[in-house]
């Protein structure tokens, strides 16, 4: 498992990003305090996991977020965006922060990722991973199961040498 510790200078950890192989998607768990700074880093440190594969799925976790969460959806959409897109990335779990519910009318409005990534919110982790999980399905279903094989990513001229 692929994973990588962001912390304040102090040490104070506040994104765990990982790779799960067993999951085939991205965790990244926020916590505590995030400033516009931080999430910013670790948004950013997300996407430069060593030997990090193609991966289409990420479960953005900020459940345990506390205070306000950073106000960076510009930068997310400009930035961010973009470069996770490199990567493969096509859909987005992410887990609210407690008591939030009122800010995602103000997201949904504005479906800011939509040409992106299809980005679904969710108030628990439980319903985040199940709503992955059937993307995975559906991906599966449509010829696109992830991981590919080997077999699968070598053009047919190619695998005949």
């Amino acid at each position: 498992m692929l994973d990588q510790h962001v912390t304040h200078a102090d040490g104070w950890e506040y994104c765990h990003v990982q790779y799960s192989e067993a999951d085939h998607w991205l965790l990244a768990t926020w916590k505590g305090v995030v400033t516009t700074q931080d999430g910013q880093y670790g948004a950013a440190k997300m996407l430069r996991l060593p030997d990090l594969p193609q991966v289409p799925y990420l479960l953005n976790d900020n459940s345990q977020v506390q205070g306000p969460w950073f106000d960076s959806v510009d930068w997310l959409q400009r930035i961010w965006a973009p470069q996770a897109g490199q990567l493969g990335l096509r859909y987005v779990a992410h887990v609210l922060q407690p008591h939030t519910e009122d800010d995602l009318g103000l997201l949904l409005r504005q479906n800011l990722f939509a040409n992106k990534f299809e980005l679904q919110f969710f108030t628990n982790l439980t319903d985040a991973a199940n709503w992955l999980r059937d993307c995975q399905r559906l991906d599966a279903q449509r010829g696109q199961a992830w991981p590919l094989s080997t077999a699968e990513t070598v053009p047919e001229e190619e695998s005949k040498k």
